[in-house]
């Protein structure tokens, strides 16, 4: 008689890694501590400070970058890290401009994507982290595709800008 295949075993939760709670808190105070009634709507101090001009988004850069070295010390992929990295300067950007920053921040919310992002590629098997690898890719690719079409757009019009009002002030003198 044949002996049937092995199939792999999912991991014991006392075996896979675990995540340090104080990652998902410090996500969760960020990004979702405050809840707005009737709405449902979820927001963090990451909102609330970046009212602060300069300071605010600064300290929640910080504490987005303490949930990224978190992620480099459990051992994630470059890849992972860019992708997180680069949740976390798209937050700081965009955080940046007064009132859509803020608005933005209610609606990223980087540090609870970069700490789900997290969880996954720890409890994922070599098949699933691959796939993961390969999003990862993808997302980066796009993200940094979109930002160079920002830039590119951003130079055009700042060029026609500068000839409108260099052609404006000849024909004023």
């Amino acid at each position: 008689m044949r002996k049937p295949p092995t199939i792999p075993q999912p991991v014991a939760d006392e075996q896979a890694p675990q995540l340090a709670p104080e990652l998902q808190l410090l996500a969760d105070w960020m990004d979702g501590v405050f809840r707005v009634p009737g709405v449902g709507w979820r927001f963090g101090l990451d909102a609330i400070l970046g009212f602060i001009p300069g300071i605010g988004d600064t300290a929640t850069s910080v504490a987005s970058l303490y949930i990224l070295t978190a992620a480099h010390r459990y051992g994630v992929t470059r890849t992972t890290l860019l992708r997180m990295a680069l949740n976390v300067v798209l937050d700081a950007v965009v955080g940046a401009i007064p009132l859509v920053g803020d608005i933005f921040d209610v609606y990223w919310k980087s540090n609870q994507r970069n700490v789900a992002i997290l969880k996954r590629h720890m409890l994922a098997v070599p098949a699933e982290q691959r796939h993961l690898q390969r999003a990862d890719r993808w997302f980066v690719v796009l993200l940094v595709t979109v930002l160079a079409l920002l830039l590119i757009g951003s130079v055009i019009v700042a060029a026609m800008l500068l000839t409108w009002l260099v052609r404006t002030l000849a024909q004023a003198f």
